[in-house]
């Protein structure tokens, strides 16, 4: 049961004005309390201590502690949800990818260039929510990055003709990592939905391509869908497939959001539902709200086999929960359980 008690939120940022405009942004919202701000970590220890947020925002730039060494500290001594908020440069994308890797459960853009206030008014309150609402990723879900990942025997035979879509929201980076890394190069075309800003969804792509047997690229319109190669939904656009001439082609396009989100993974469930028929296989994992649900039914009656990812092992249970509610999973599964799957489903019929 959700208490009636407003999420407490701690706001860290070296930048003033930043931690003005999230401040304002949040204490608009009736269910939240910016309870304090930090302008660096040593600042923000003392302020959990005595303030107990239930969620932190926190910048990866920061004077005398960097934001990657301080959340790392506060996952070792002092668990709690952090969105990360992000500038766009090169260098803070890829630590902010690391910083989800780390336990962060969530990622935002500053203000400014391409991302707006506006953006950031209707964003962050429900990152927020949905933060608040989530439980912490454990050893078990978050790989030390020092660490390989685990890579599984090649198929025996051909890979069936199929086609595999991932769906996921907050936690989701973390989980679809696990997921991929689980997977050997001889895939079907996979094709993924996760809810991430502009820029992100690259610096996710190129992350993943790092740590994964499968090529991993972001989505820009028009690839050919061909084995061994997953394709990301780009930030704030749409992914969608086509077929056309026997092979399935990636789009994406800018129309408007879908559950509050685009990319929305219900726009690709459908599209890919209309595409492979009875050869896709759909797989809903974490995330907070509805996206995915209709999309993942959709893939169901078309003829295909759906996953939705277990109540234990998500971040948080909304989107699989409802999708489970709507009878549109065939199979209920925990995280660890998904990879085998998928590889099971890809080997030829006897």
């Amino acid at each position: 049961m959700i208490s009636d008690r407003r999420t407490r939120v701690l706001v860290v940022d070296d930048s003033a004005i930043v931690r003005k405009v999230l401040s304002d942004i949040l204490s608009a919202q009736s269910d939240m309390e910016v309870v304090g701000t930090a302008p660096d970590p040593y600042v923000a220890r003392d302020k959990i201590l005595s303030l107990k947020p239930d969620v932190l925002t926190l910048d990866i730039e920061m004077p005398r502690m960097d934001g990657l060494t301080f959340l790392n500290r506060i996952m070792q001594y002092h668990p709690l949800p952090v969105i990360v908020i992000s500038s766009l440069a090169q260098s803070s994308t890829k630590a902010a990818m690391e910083a989800l890797h780390q336990g962060a459960v969530d990622v935002l853009a500053k203000p400014g260039g391409p991302y707006s206030v506006g953006d950031l008014k209707e964003d962050l309150p429900r990152r927020i929510r949905a933060a608040a609402r989530s439980r912490l990723p454990t050893a078990r879900t978050v790989r030390p990055a020092d660490v390989p990942p685990t890579r599984v025997v090649e198929p025996q035979g051909a890979p069936r003709q199929m086609l595999i879509a991932l769906g996921a929201s907050t936690g989701g980076t973390q989980a679809i990592e696990r997921v991929l890394t689980a997977l050997p190069a001889a895939m079907p075309p996979i094709v993924i939905t996760q809810h991430i800003p502009p820029v992100f969804s690259a610096a996710f792509a190129e992350r993943l391509n790092k740590v994964c047997a499968l090529e991993v690229r972001e989505a820009k319109g028009g690839e050919m869908l061909t084995p061994g190669v997953a394709w990301v939904a780009p930030g704030d656009r749409h992914l969608l497939v086509d077929r056309a001439g026997g092979a399935w082609r990636t789009r994406v396009d800018d129309s408007p959001k879908v559950c509050y989100q685009r990319p929305s993974v219900d726009v690709m469930f459908k599209s890919v539902s209309a595409a492979a028929g009875p050869a896709a296989l759909g797989v809903l994992m974490t995330g907070m709200g509805s996206d995915g649900a209709e999309g993942l039914l959709a893939i169901r009656d078309s003829g295909a086999e759906t996953v939705a990812q277990d109540e234990t092992s998500c971040v948080v249970f909304g989107m699989p929960r409802e999708a489970i509610r709507m009878g549109a999973a065939h199979h209920i599964l925990a995280l660890d359980a998904i990879a085998p799957l998928l590889l099971k489903r890809t080997r030829l019929k006897a």
